[in-house]
């Protein structure tokens, strides 16, 4: 069934339709990961988004139980050079056609994936349509332009009550802004006593639970459109330790004063190069964001950077010059990428030690 991709400035992309048959509106972003593609399309931090794929083969090794980050996904749609329709690997159980159909979610094969992504660089994310082939693609255009995009994202995608993943070591409650299960599976293995909370949960809410730290996870959106999550770490830095993901970062330098910015067209992919500031070292790093912290914005305030992105300069990791906090703008989780940070976790735990032996700041 013949399907188009429309974009707001006009251009029009035909192709085959695979998954839901429904017409979708959404933001078109892209991801240059080569792989990872389940674990892509189950990140809430995409919650809204249509998401490209620069690899051209996508599907290869079907759907299995074990690699999602969510039980729903929120993406809105995808779109690919080819979907392959006969997967193969030992873990497969369906296609990526099933998945897509099973959880209602449009897709759209057989397009210039390259040309489409070069337009996202020149233009910046632009608001796209999958719809018929039958549709006007004029009217469907000027259809996106007047449309606005939701901005409650985070409230769609966070918990709706506290639950708690059970251990014997560290408690840490993790404030969930959009989290992948890779954040909290990395929690589970270091024994940690997790305590999920939604993330409208107020610091004073934050401290009855008597945390050795606080974890911010990922999200999706502006972090500006969540101001309760900005006065919630006002009211904490400085309590409790603190680690911020990626939505988590963002969120925590806005707390301290900075500020953040919008992307051309953003960050999405498992293969971008950071540095840490302090060793020399370079890290292959996942990540999936759309806004960055601005470099001139932290002069003022008690934060330094910690981490650059050695593709364009932007800030990929801060910490606090006075209290136990630092985030990092990537995913040390992965989930899907490469694992060279996942040793951050590590150094949360350490952190939460040493503030514990330094005595309770809770107290």
């Amino acid at each position: 069934m013949k399907r188009q991709l429309v974009l707001e400035n006009g251009d029009v992309f035909i192709g085959d339709g695979f998954g839901s048959d429904r017409d979708i509106i959404g933001e078109v972003v892209f991801t240059t990961g080569m792989t990872g593609y389940q674990e892509t399309l189950s990140d809430p931090s995409y919650c809204g988004q249509i998401v490209t794929f620069t690899y051209p083969l996508i599907g290869n090794y079907g759907i299995n139980r074990d690699d999602f980050e969510t039980i729903r996904p929120f993406v809105n749609g995808m779109i690919v050079k080819e979907a392959c329709e006969t997967p193969s690997n030992w873990r497969s159980l369906y296609s990526i056609n099933d998945f897509l159909i099973e959880n209602d979610i449009p897709g759209i094969s057989g397009i210039d994936t390259r040309r489409l992504t070069r337009i996202i660089r020149n233009y910046g994310t632009l608001k796209g349509a999958i719809c018929s082939a039958e549709a006007d693609p004029k009217q469907v255009a000027e259809k996106l332009r007047e449309t606005e995009l939701p901005r409650n994202q985070v409230e769609i995608v966070s918990t709706k009550r506290p639950y708690q993943s059970p251990g014997r070591g560290k408690r840490v409650v993790v404030v969930d802004f959009g989290m992948k299960h890779g954040i909290l599976r990395e929690l589970n293995s270091r024994n940690c006593d997790s305590i999920v909370v939604p993330y409208d949960t107020s610091a004073e809410e934050i401290l009855r639970l008597k945390p050795d730290g606080v974890l911010l996870t990922n999200g999706p959106g502006d972090p500006q459109n969540v101001p309760e999550a900005i006065e919630m770490l006002r009211d904490l830095i400085g309590k409790t330790p603190i680690f911020g993901i990626c939505l988590g970062h963002q969120l925590l330098a806005l707390a301290c004063g900075a500020k953040t910015e919008k992307l051309k067209f953003g960050h999405r992919g498992s293969n971008h190069p950071v540095k840490d500031l302090k060793t020399g070292k370079v890290y292959m790093t996942s990540q999936n964001h759309g806004y960055a912290v601005s470099i001139e914005s932290i002069r003022n305030t008690e934060l330094e950077v910690t981490h650059v992105a050695l593709n364009d300069g932007t800030i990929e990791g801060l910490r606090h010059r006075v209290h136990p906090a630092f985030a990092v703008q990537y995913h040390p989780e992965a989930s899907p990428g490469p694992e060279d940070a996942n040793p951050l976790f590590n150094q949360f735990i350490e952190l939460m030690e040493k503030t514990a032996q330094r005595g309770n700041l809770n107290a």
